[in-house]
C-alpha cells in the first residue's frame, strides 16, 4: 500500500530563507519514510495564494495547484510556527481558503473529497501559544472533513520572549516533542491504512434530507 504525506509550511520566512518550521518538517518526513510513506512539502510562502474562501480565487491565485495536491495526498500536516501567541497568518490563511473544500463533494454521497484522509499538526516556537495553535488548526480540518487520529500533533516551544528558536535551540535533540513526533507519524499512517481499506460510507446526501424531515 503506497501512501503519500503532504506537509503545508506556513513559515513566514521567504523562499531561500532558513525557516525552523521547515528543520522541524524534516525529522518528521525521516520517520515517514522509516514507515514507506512519501512526503512532499510546500512553503506557502512561496505561492500567491489569494484571500478569500474558495478553491479559487481566479486570476494569478495559485491555491488550486496545492488543492490539487491535497487532494492527490493521503495525509496533510500543517506546519506552523507561532507568531504572537498564535499561528502564522499564512497558516490562517490557508485555513480560510480550505473551506472552499465543503464545494468539491462527491455526487453520489455528498462526501467532500477530503474524506478518507488523515490530517495533523506541527507547531514550533519560543513563546506560549502552541496548544491553541494546535486546537484551532485541528478543529478546522475536521471540520473541512479531515479524519484525525489520536495524538495527531507535536510541538517544540522553546523559552518565553526573544530567544533561540528551533535550530540553534537543538530542538531536534527535545526528547518530549520527539516523543510526539514519533506517536503522531505512526498514528496517521495507521489510520490512514485503515481507511483505505475501509472508507466512510456515510451518505450525506441522505443525512442532509434526513435532517430536514427532522427540522419539520
Amino acid at each position: 500500500m503506497t501512501l503519500k504525506a503532504l506537509f503545508l509550511n506556513c513559515t513566514l520566512k521567504s523562499p531561500g530563507e532558513t525557516s525552523n518550521t521547515r528543520a522541524y518538517i524534516k525529522n518528521a518526513e525521516k520517520i515517514f519514510h522509516e514507515l514507506g510513506v512519501q512526503t512532499e512539502v510546500l512553503r506557502m510562502s512561496a505561492y500567491n495564494i489569494k484571500y478569500g474562501n474558495s478553491s479559487d480565487e481566479g486570476e494569478n491565485d495559485e491555491w488550486p495547484r496545492i488543492v490539487k495536491k491535497i487532494y492527490d495526498a493521503d495525509i496533510l500536516i500543517i506546519a506552523t510556527p507561532i507568531w504572537r501567541g498564535d499561528r502564522s497568518s499564512i497558516s490562517k490563511l490557508i485555513a480560510e481558503r480550505m473551506d472552499g473544500i465543503w464545494e468539491d463533494t462527491n455526487e453520489d454521497n455528498g462526501q467532500y473529497f477530503t474524506y478518507n484522509k488523515v490530517a495533523g499538526v506541527m507547531v514550533d516556537g519560543n513563546e506560549d501559544g502552541a496548544k491553541k495553535s494546535i486546537a484551532n488548526i485541528l478543529f478546522d480540518l475536521n471540520e473541512q472533513g479531515f479524519t484525525i487520529p489520536v495524538n495527531a500533533f507535536t510541538y517544540y516551544v522553546g523559552k518565553a520572549g526573544p530567544g533561540k528558536s528551533y535550530i540553534d535551540a537543538k530542538g531536534d535533540k527535545h526528547e518530549f516533542t520527539n516523543n510526539y513526533i514519533l506517536i503522531m507519524v505512526h498514528n496517521l499512517v495507521q489510520m490512514a491504512k485503515t481507511l483505505k481499506e475501509n472508507p466512510y460510507g456515510t451518505d450525506l446526501n441522505k443525512l442532509k434530507l434526513q435532517a430536514k424531515e427532522m427540522s419539520k
